[in-house]
């Protein structure tokens, strides 16, 4: 499947928030952002390297649906994280809907800006 978009490496292990303590700690105390369909929870970190993960709401779809969201999520970090400020802890919790990549993108695009997270 060719998206036409370059290819920025591999999604790295060191990269995804998985510690269930890491992801409440972002829930609670980190800052958010959001627009139609999505919310970015974010926080500066004491790595080099920026984190993230992407939780998804209570009932959304079926496994297929909740898997297929991931992926777009992944990519659309994959594609945008060389245009980042570093050292950031995030969650990309995205709400059922308009599940495509190209709606992902914009999304992820517009809270990166509000949050000030966009290199210059």
């Amino acid at each position: 499947m060719e998206t036409g978009l370059l290819k920025t490496g591999r999604f790295t292990r060191d990269e995804h928030m998985k510690r269930p303590d890491d992801i409440q700690r972002l829930f609670k105390k980190g800052k958010r952002v959001s627009v139609a369909g999505a919310k970015l929870f974010y926080m500066l970190n004491d790595r080099n390297k920026n984190r993230i993960g992407f939780p998804l709401p209570r009932g959304y779809g079926n496994a297929v649906e909740r898997n297929k969201s991931k992926r777009y999520s992944r990519e659309t970090y994959r594609f945008f994280r060389t245009h980042l400020n570093t050292g950031y802890d995030m969650l990309l919790l995205v709400y059922p809907g308009n599940d495509s990549f190209h709606s992902r993108c914009e999304q992820f695009k517009t809270l990166c800006r509000k949050a000030g997270l966009l290199r210059d």
